[in-house]
């Protein structure tokens, strides 16, 4: 299971309603179904993943996070997750307010755009990154609204969401020793986690 699935699943408590958005083939969902008793489903829009995982026997639904989320009722969760879709969304504060409406916590994962590998090719060689993180060309990407860790906070205090728990891990696992320095884990810290809820 990816890094940031993992890691969002030590989040999630025993037995909780989950929507995982943007679910793939529905391995996070899997795993908390066994390992934690949840009540897991998910939402996917490439109809190819849904039905994989469907073929599973999932609980997958092919869906569209821009649009779908306005369908479910208010407090049907305990957590909406939201795993490195948010710059893939067309609406991502529409996307996180519907989160939060729909679940009493969100957790989401993204790359993190500030990263010094991202900014250094940028300065450098005056190109797109292309590394393990962010592994496709600019042309096949599906990052529409790439952000940094920063940014993020920044709009979870502009929307006056609470940041419960945070954290920046490179690729490889190791998480970064800058907790308390939002600065420093914006300039080296791959991928973001957080878990949010209304203020």
């Amino acid at each position: 299971m990816r890094l940031d699935l993992r890691l969002i699943a030590e989040m999630v408590a025993p037995g909780a309603r989950v929507l995982d958005i943007g679910c793939g083939d529905g391995a996070l969902i899997e795993h908390l179904i066994r390992e934690k008793g949840a009540d897991a489903r998910g939402i996917e829009i490439d109809m190819a993943e849904a039905t994989e995982a469907v073929a599973a026997g999932l609980p997958v639904i092919h869906g569209d996070a821009d649009n779908d989320l306005a369908f479910y009722p208010d407090g049907a969760f305990d957590y909406v997750v939201l795993s490195r879709t948010l710059q893939a969304v067309e609406k991502p504060r529409e996307v996180l307010r519907q989160m939060l409406r729909i679940g009493r916590y969100a957790i989401v994962s993204f790359p993190n755009f500030g990263h010094w590998q991202l900014r250094w090719t940028l300065l450098t060689a005056g190109r797109m990154p292309d590394n393990e993180t962010w592994d496709r060309p600019w042309y096949e990407t599906p990052n529409i609204h790439p952000c940094t860790i920063r940014d993020f906070f920044a709009l979870c205090a502009m929307e006056r969401y609470v940041v419960e728990r945070w954290l920046a891990v490179d690729d490889k696992g190791l998480r970064s020793p800058w907790k308390r320095s939002p600065w420093l884990a914006n300039l080296f810290g791959e991928q973001a986690l957080f878990l949010l809820r209304r203020g």
